[in-house]
């Protein structure tokens, strides 16, 4: 699979201020694959050291972690040498070993010309343990996301789709196979953009087969709660978990600590939530007080909603199918707008913007705000082609932006002062 990210490494290799390199992201997003796929192309050998399944290579980093100890070791290990433009070392599942990302400060530091990647898919939960020392300013850092629908539409070797869709965008210009794209969208919301659910559905393999997939890497995220966290802990991550389809299955998709329990209290559940943000399992969209420019100053962090870090795995724990989330399925009609939310949502954070959305005490509420450098343009998120927004209108006199985009089910254009933007193209934006 074609993805993003590989710009992005090809960029850092070429960089005349290169450091070692962290990849995070959550567990099945495809960091082995994208490292192992931009070492083969790139260089002419790749030592790969997987921390998890060889505790032989930890044992390496127990004492003298200096790359003039470390590198003749490692070409015993691989039983390769070691070239210092022809390599890529590459540190795998670097949450197991610590002194190994330790280490990557002493090779900025003494061996800079080397070229050190290491990847950990629950790197943020374990940098919150005392043994665990982040080399700050040390080293460069990447995240690696679920495929976005733009990089799912190359898996299914619809990349003239994708130009098309980016030209449409940028001239507010309809698209003729807007049908079908809207079609491959509602397909994504399935299939979401998890690498090995992807792959099933491009060879044919059926929605059922996908969810089949979605279920086993759901129970792999459950067998890490309750591994890398206290007995307690792990049971109040699970019960925020399994709250969060709930959550955006309410009308107001604002985070309620009720939904978890009637008795369920800030204090007892926010370090659970966290705890999974750290995991990259779910983001944060916090309320803002007002739509200015800076957003985070203006953040309100006990309002909030929480998003999935996969619009697939978020249906498959609702249980919906293809008729549910079909235009004219009244029954998954409460289901829609949520989906709809936390699939725009997983666009944007995939793309690297942080979104923040507004809200009133009068209910009035726009779903998402972005910082540009023109300034602060709301986002409003509609499921089908009804594309009624008071909310927006509500902020568009209150603020006066530059700029306004509604993302629905309709074609692309623009008309008194909105940019609409169809759903299947809310990866542009970002």
């Amino acid at each position: 699979m074609k993805r993003k990210i590989e710009d992005a490494l090809a960029a850092w290799k070429d960089s005349p201020f290169r450091k070692p390199l962290v990849l995070q992201g959550a567990r099945q997003v495809g960091k082995t694959y994208s490292v192992l796929k931009f070492a083969r192309e790139h260089f002419g050998n790749a030592v790969h050291l997987d921390f998890s399944a060889q505790p032989d290579a930890r044992r390496m980093f127990d004492g003298d972690i200096t790359p003039d100890v470390l590198l003749p070791q490692l070409e015993a290990f691989a039983k390769t040498s070691i070239g210092k433009d022809t390599t890529l070392l590459f540190f795998d599942e670097i949450q197991v070993c610590p002194r190994a990302l330790t280490s990557l400060k002493y090779f900025q530091e003494r061996a800079p010309e080397y070229h050190v990647v290491a990847a950990g898919s629950l790197l943020g939960v374990a940098l919150g343990r005392e043994e665990y020392s982040f080399p700050v300013g040390k080293v460069d850092a990447l995240s690696l996301y679920p495929l976005d629908f733009e990089e799912f539409l190359w898996a299914l070797d619809e990349e003239a789709l994708g130009r098309l869709i980016r030209a449409s965008y940028a001239a507010d210009a309809p698209l003729g196979l807007h049908d079908r794209a809207l079609a491959l969208y509602r397909d994504y919301l399935i299939v979401g953009g998890l690498p090995e659910a992807v792959l099933a559905f491009s060879r044919d393999e059926g929605y059922a087969r996908v969810r089949t997939v979605q279920a086993a890497i759901a129970d792999a995220y459950l067998a890490d709660m309750t591994k890398y966290a206290s007995p307690l802990d792990g049971a109040r991550i699970l019960n925020v978990w399994r709250s969060v389809p709930e959550q955006l299955a309410k009308e107001n998709h604002k985070f309620q600590y009720a939904t978890i329990a009637s008795s369920a209290r800030a204090h007892q559940y926010e370090a659970s939530i966290h705890w999974l943000a750290a995991a990259g399992l779910v983001s944060f969209c916090y309320r803002v007080r007002e739509g200015a420019r800076p957003l985070r100053a203006h953040a309100e962090h006990d309002f909030f909603k929480l998003y999935l870090l996969d619009v697939g795995l978020l249906g498959a724990l609702q249980g919906l199918d293809m008729q549910d989330l079909a235009p004219a399925a009244d029954k998954g009609s409460r289901f829609r707008g949520g989906v709809a939310e936390n699939y725009v949502m997983q666009q944007l954070v995939a793309g690297g913007v942080e979104p923040f959305y507004w809200g009133t005490a009068s209910k009035s509420e726009v779903d998402f705000l972005v910082q540009t450098e023109e300034g602060v343009v709301p986002l409003e998120v509609k499921s089908g082609v009804n594309v009624g927004a008071r909310s927006l209108e509500a902020y568009r006199r209150r603020y006066a932006p530059a700029c306004v985009i509604r993302i629905s089910a309709k074609n692309f254009g623009f008309e008194n002062g909105i940019k609409s933007v169809p759903l299947y193209a809310a990866h542009c934006i970002a």
